[in-house]
């Protein structure tokens, strides 16, 4: 399935676009299943974020999500989108779990709209669910914006766009441009929500986020040089990984996730404040998307 025009001027005059029954059931099916594994045989790697726990070091304990970042539906409606060859950029697995509370959200913009795009898009995230999504569960929200319309405050954002709820059954695709005003909406439910969001962005731009640690079986060692550089927009925390590495820090499953969880702990915070010029992307990825995340 390629982005047709209709779809494509939609994503325009509103930001986003959502792609419902684009995924096979079975593999839908079988995305919960690693989910679910990666949830039970990894504990320590879900911290807390919000009103949700995620794992957004994902292809280190289950690199078979590779098979959603690159699924071939998938794809190529990104690259229709940005207009050209993508890059990984961030992937984290979220679970949100039953709330009592009262309803609430945390409205933000991941990074700046990037002017010199069609689209104004920097960065667009794919929003997977994996569960049944509705008005009695929490969900993903966004505000409406047109690439012609002027960027306003959150406020006058809301007032001017209105608020966009989506529901749907898993399976569900959201595409988004990552500067449109956005937010989890988190409700007063029994029920969990489980998502997979991924992050992409252009070859040629600075990487997104200090998020996720990307494997050297995908960037430098894959045998497919498309994979290579799809994945070859290296962050610091995976330039970090490979340096302790080969230092013989890291030799072992048990050594990888200490080290991601001490990174996350103590050394992410300086690695984001401290960017050499040329050298970083925006301060974005993972906490730093807003209070609430998606």
């Amino acid at each position: 399935m390629d982005m047709n025009s209709e779809q494509h001027e939609f994503f325009r005059q509103n930001g986003y676009v959502v792609l419902q029954e684009l995924l096979p059931p079975p593999d839908v099916d079988y995305f919960l299943e690693i989910y679910e594994c990666d949830h039970q045989k990894f504990p320590n790697m879900w911290c807390g974020f919000g009103d949700q726990t995620v794992n957004c070091d994902t292809l280190l304990t289950t690199p078979e999500f590779d098979r959603i970042i690159r699924h071939p539906v998938i794809l190529p409606e990104i690259e229709a989108l940005m207009g050209g060859p993508v890059c990984f950029g961030e992937i984290c697995i979220r679970h949100m779990a039953p709330y009592s509370d009262e309803l609430k959200r945390g409205w933000h913009r991941d990074m700046p709209h990037w002017p010199d795009h069609p689209l104004r898009m920097d960065y667009i995230q794919l929003m997977l669910y994996l569960t049944d999504v509705h008005q009695g569960t929490h969900c993903f929200s966004l505000s409406p914006e047109s690439v012609d319309d002027e960027v306003l405050e959150k406020d006058a954002q809301l007032e001017r766009g209105g608020i966009v709820d989506f529901h749907g059954p898993p399976g569900t695709v959201v595409l988004f441009n990552v500067s449109v005003l956005h937010t989890a909406t988190v409700r007063k439910t029994d029920q969990e929500r489980k998502s997979v969001q991924i992050y992409y962005g252009h070859q040629t731009r600075p990487y997104l986020s200090n998020c996720t640690v990307i494997p050297e079986s995908f960037w430098r060692d894959h045998e497919d040089v498309k994979v290579r550089e799809f994945y070859g927009v290296l962050n610091r925390k995976t330039r970090r990984y490979q340096a302790a590495h080969e230092a013989a820090e890291i030799d072992d499953h048990e050594s990888i996730l200490e080290w991601c969880t001490n990174y996350d702990r103590k050394i992410k915070q300086d690695d984001n404040a401290a960017r050499p010029e040329g050298d970083e992307g925006p301060a974005a990825g993972g906490q730093e998307h807003g209070t609430l995340g998606e």
